[in-house]
């Protein structure tokens, strides 16, 4: 009688694990790009809020504010906590602001290394680094 042996041999069984520890190793690193990327809209989107809230200043006061917290009343963090914002205004406040977005220290977005800053001015020009407005602002 004879019996016919069935199951995995221990090189067939060490191709597969070889293979999953590659898939796994690609798929994370793609996941944490992705999700790098998808928080700069954490930013882009504040940024844009803060540009709003700065015309509405202008309109009731001929200036713009340097105060997002007080004055703007849209805090100095993104909403997910991100992003933290710096408002300078020009040396005559009616004609001008910049608002930079820079990521919170400790957080995911400190390791970006496209987008270490996001900013936009009272003329709507958007900016950023050390990457180009293509890669930080879509």
């Amino acid at each position: 009688m004879q019996y016919k042996l069935s199951g995995f041999t221990l090189i067939e069984l060490m191709i597969t694990v070889a293979l999953l520890a590659i898939i796994t190793t690609i798929s994370i690193a793609s996941y944490q790009q992705y999700m790098l990327r998808a928080n700069r809209t954490d930013a882009s989107a504040f940024l844009l809020r803060i540009a709003a809230a700065q015309e509405r200043w202008f309109l009731d006061n001929n200036e713009y504010s340097n105060d997002p917290s007080a004055e703007l009343r849209v805090g100095t963090t993104s909403e997910h906590g991100y992003y933290e914002i710096t408002i300078t205004r020009n040396a005559n406040p009616a004609t001008g602001y910049r608002a930079v977005a820079t990521p919170v220290a400790g957080n995911r977005q400190s390791t970006d290394p496209d987008c270490q800053e996001l900013s936009i001015d009272a003329t709507g020009l958007r900016e950023s680094a050390p990457k180009d407005i293509d890669v930080c602002w879509r």
